[in-house]
């Protein structure tokens, strides 16, 4: 058993593997996206996680595999998010033309060049995910999707579209279940955004921030 005075400090968000086993080695599968992803269409912030009960070697391809180096599109993800095993980012250079009578990419196939090829799509929208967003166990996230802070997506849930900000989806096609918190409360802590504070203070108003008191995180709430 772990000593509960063992105080061990908070990872850096450059930490690849920040949970550690009670024998102190590192957990293979959890990781902190932006230390162990290098894509230039991929953008995530601080401290989200990504866990895998089979870890990749390409967390960037296993997340998000229509992700290319030469994609027009980004998949851009806030911080402090989770995400679980099996989660998948579909972007928008998955997509096909639907808007005619085939859906069939025959440039891809050849019979010319690529550019310009009426069996294309035109480049689509980023995919976003805001600050705190818990992302569940098998969620598909469609391409453009803009999901807003404090999300959360249950498990197995195909999300597209614009998500507001504090509410609980589910389902195919992913519907509201419900708020988390009201209108006003969800704009005050975007407002109050802890997840731009330093991690000291962050750590030091853990019990705040993971409460539903938004009175008290406000009155704590720093610049």
């Amino acid at each position: 058993m772990p000593d509960p005075n063992d105080l061990r400090p908070f990872p850096a968000p450059d930490t690849s593997h920040p949970v550690r086993l009670p024998d102190d080695s590192p957990h293979a599968g959890t990781v902190f996206l932006n230390a162990v992803v290098d894509h230039p269409r991929f953008v995530v912030g601080d401290y989200t996680y990504a866990s895998a009960f089979d870890p990749p070697k390409d967390w960037a391809a296993r997340l998000a595999p229509y992700l290319f180096d030469f994609s027009p599109e980004h998949l851009r993800i806030g911080k402090f998010c989770q995400i679980a095993d099996g989660a998948l980012f579909i972007t928008s250079s998955a997509n096909h033309r639907y808007d005619g009578i085939s859906s069939y990419p025959f440039a891809v196939f050849g019979g010319g060049p690529i550019e310009g090829r009426p069996s294309m799509p035109a480049p689509g929208a980023d995919t976003r995910i805001g600050h705190d967003v818990w992302i569940g166990q098998g969620a598909r996230i469609l391409p453009g999707a803009d999901i807003g802070d404090g999300v959360i997506i249950g498990a197995g849930a195909v999300v597209g579209g614009t998500v507001p900000p504090y509410c609980i989806v589910g389902g195919n096609p992913a519907q509201v279940l419900r708020q988390r918190f009201s209108k006003v409360d969800a704009k005050r802590l975007q407002r109050i955004a802890w997840w731009n504070w330093p991690i000291d203070v962050i750590l030091a108003h853990e019990a705040l921030i993971v409460a539903g008191d938004v009175d008290a995180l406000e009155a704590v709430a720093v610049d």
